[in-house]
């Protein structure tokens, strides 16, 4: 009988051998790592937050850019004299106004107000608002009903039509109170949009699992829902920032929001368009300034709407 045939040992070779370390699985993005990427490459968002970037900082350090105090006029500085173009960010660079106070110095300093205004009331509506949408669409029945039409009264009164009657009753038009006025009447587009949400995200499978693994309401609602509602609502209120500032303008020159001695762009436009024929430079900068910043935060909310809506994907 042939001898029996021996097999070789098999050996494995060290460069085709499977490696034993397991393999990292990478980790998955979250709405807001997927935006945040889209974000950096979106040219309206890079130039809205450059823009938005330089306003802050007019707000909060206005004496970086001029040293001319924008309420100390003096007459010697007549308005119908050009503005000298040529030297820049000096206080006769764009002019004086009919009171003889820098249109330059004006323009730096009335930021702060533009902006504390549309930050202050956006920050107020939106959590006002988000409170009575997310309680309406979880709870629904008749709080739903009850909380939507206390929200449907509301939003059936012109937004600046109620404005100006509500600050017709205050002699005192600071900017806390122009705030709580625009404040008092801007909170139900956050309303209606949160409650949509809400209604949407609560049929979802991790919260029927929060609720069955016996999760209290408050930790659904600020655990679970919230923060996947708060995408649509972010969207509203950063495109709704730049409408209140422009209410604030609009108020201030029909003169029903912020009056004197507070620095305003409204203010030095109703006080430029008496004077439109021999000086227009009073009116034409604190516009272009006006219309620059609204510009600024709806092209922030464009781009954060697009970075945050699956179907542009």
């Amino acid at each position: 009988m042939p001898d029996a045939i021996k097999t070789a040992p098999v050996t494995e070779d060290p460069k085709t051998a499977l490696s034993a370390e397991p393999v990292k699985a990478e980790k998955a993005r979250s709405l807001w790592g997927d935006a945040w990427i889209d974000l950096r490459s979106n040219w309206y968002f890079l130039i809205s937050a450059f823009l938005i970037v330089i306003l802050l900082v007019m707000t909060a350090f206005p004496g970086l850019f001029t040293s001319a105090s924008p309420t100390s006029g003096d007459l010697v500085h007549h308005y119908l004299g050009k503005p000298e173009l040529g030297k820049v960010g000096s206080p006769e660079w764009l002019g004086y106004d009919v009171q003889g106070r820098s249109v330059y110095a004006r323009l730096i300093y009335g930021t702060r107000a533009s902006v504390i205004v549309g930050i202050s009331v956006t920050v107020l509506v939106t959590v006002f608002g988000g409170l009575i949408g997310m309680v309406s669409g979880y709870f629904g029945g008749w709080v739903d009903a009850l909380l939507s039409g206390f929200t449907n009264i509301f939003l059936g009164l012109p937004f600046l039509l109620g404005a100006m009657v509500v600050l017709q009753a205050f002699t005192d038009r600071t900017v806390w109170v122009v705030v709580l006025a625009l404040a008092f009447l801007g909170w139900t587009q956050i309303a209606r949009v949160m409650r949509g949400a809400v209604i949407t995200i609560k049929q979802s499978d991790y919260v029927q699992a929060a609720r069955a693994l016996g999760a209290g309401t408050g930790r659904i609602l600020f655990r679970h829902i919230l923060p996947n509602a708060m995408a649509p609502v972010i969207v509203v209120a950063t495109i709704s920032l730049g409408v209140y500032i422009s209410a604030e303008a609009t108020l201030s020159y029909l003169g029903l929001g912020l009056a004197s001695p507070t620095v305003s762009w409204g203010i030095d436009i109703s006080g430029g368009a008496s004077q439109i024929r021999v000086a227009q430079h009073i009116l034409l900068y604190p516009s272009i300034m006006l219309s620059i910043t609204v510009l600024a935060f709806i092209m922030l909310g464009e781009a954060v709407r697009n970075a945050l809506d699956p179907k542009t994907r």
